[in-house]
């Protein structure tokens, strides 16, 4: 079985067909899906999506640091509510996006490290979004303290020096469609990775996977990165599902067996 660590599978996108696509997922082998939250607008979507597929959807909560602007500590408020009133598998999708746009960096910042401290208050891995950001949120999380926190750099494609790095720091790095793109300089850094660091992540319905790319991303492509990483690795693709899965169950724990 796979694990797919990180899918907006409540995105607007999916509106005309997410069950056909969510069956085509879990035909192709993908068991369980990993939700990591946006903003206020994401959350109902995505617990009538755990309410459908219970044991098969879960829930994080989080602000994405794209949606960090003038009003964050009032998001922030209601997201801290919902993290209090019920049981999550993780928090995120949180972290810094320097991409788009620089107006809100500290604040996108003071989010990062409160949702962070809420995180490690219960006890739960972090989901870190670091677009143009990767080497400034390794340097925030060492100066919070090495071992204080746990989770996944997801849709990572940074360097080998990043990649060390995240690894020191106590996380694992969520491998998704940049692997497989042709320009992509990550097959070769992920090479020298073991594979004990790493998790399969879509990011559905965005960075569809070759040969899908420029498609709409969905959770049963995620069979294109595993073979990518197979060939990669040099490893039958049973080895590829079976240590990415028990990475994914170490990260989220008996979380993973939550009803809610």
């Amino acid at each position: 079985m796979f694990i797919d660590t990180h899918t907006h599978l409540y995105a607007a996108s999916f509106d005309e067909d997410r069950s056909e696509m969510i069956e085509r997922a879990i035909e192709s082998g993908v068991e369980q899906f990993y939700l990591p939250n946006i903003d206020l607008e994401s959350i109902p979507g995505m617990y009538a999506l755990e309410k459908m597929y219970p044991n098969r959807m879960f829930p994080l909560m989080g602000l994405h640091p794209c949606s960090v602007g003038a009003d964050y500590k009032e998001v922030l408020s209601e997201i801290k509510n919902q993290l209090d009133q019920r049981s999550f598998v993780g928090v995120g999708e949180i972290g810094m996006d320097l991409y788009w746009d620089k107006t809100y960096k500290k604040e996108q910042e003071e989010a990062f490290l409160m949702q962070v401290e809420w995180a490690e208050e219960l006890n739960l891995p972090i989901i870190i979004h670091s677009r143009e950001t990767t080497q400034l949120l390794i340097d925030i999380l060492r100066n919070y303290g090495i071992g204080r926190s746990r989770g996944i750099f997801h849709c990572f494609g940074g360097t080998d020096t990043e990649a060390n790095q995240i690894i020191e720091l106590g996380f694992h790095l969520g491998i998704g469609g940049v692997l497989t793109f042709k320009k992509s300089t990550l097959p070769t850094v992920i090479k020298e990775i073991d594979l004990a660091h790493l998790v399969l992540e879509t990011d559905s319905p965005y960075l569809a996977p070759s040969p899908k790319r420029g498609k709409r991303n969905e959770s049963s492509f995620l069979i294109h990165v595993a073979q990518k990483l197979a060939d990669i690795k040099e490893l039958p693709l049973e080895i590829i599902a079976k240590q990415t899965t028990n990475n994914a169950r170490q990260i989220f724990g008996s979380s993973t067996q939550l009803n809610n």
